[in-house]
């Protein structure tokens, strides 16, 4: 049987099922969304985390420097990284830190004004290592003063 493709059912579906982590946060960086897989990837149950600040992914360092943009954002109401794929540490539950690229999308009340930031996240951590593996490898077999890329007479 076919069930009744409904709008709100639809999107729960994806959302929910994706392996994609899906992250709410609202004008004040407090996490109100945080499907199953963001739970996979960060090691937070929703129930730990929704209610919380986002800052518990943001590895230390980069707090203050994310919090400044994120609130540049939210009082703005435009993101020039909306519609971008970026790639940033993150903070695991744990403490570990990973590499992750994600997409934004600014949340909109029905006035039209910014209520907060949804974030589609992916673990990149091995392909980053490994690229990083590789560039390292690259400068250790390339000869001082010379660029590998670059093959002039």
């Amino acid at each position: 049987m076919m069930p009744h493709f409904d709008p709100a059912w639809l999107y729960a579906q994806i959302i929910e099922r994706t392996t994609d982590a899906v992250v709410c946060a609202d004008r004040q960086g407090v996490v109100r969304f945080w499907n199953a897989a963001a739970g996979a990837l960060f090691g937070y149950a929703s129930a730990e985390i929704v209610g919380q600040s986002l800052e518990l992914i943001i590895p230390p360092k980069l707090r203050a420097r994310h919090t400044r943009g994120y609130e540049r954002v939210m009082a703005g109401g435009a993101s020039g990284y909306a519609g971008r794929l970026l790639a940033v540490p993150a903070r695991r539950k744990d403490g570990r830190r990973i590499s992750v690229e994600f997409s934004l999308v600014l949340l909109q009340d029905a006035a039209g004004g910014v209520c907060g930031a949804a974030a589609i996240v992916r673990d990149v951590t091995v392909r980053w290592q490994r690229e990083k593996e590789l560039k390292e490898r690259l400068d250790r077999l390339t000869p001082q003063g010379t660029e590998s890329s670059n093959c002039r007479k």
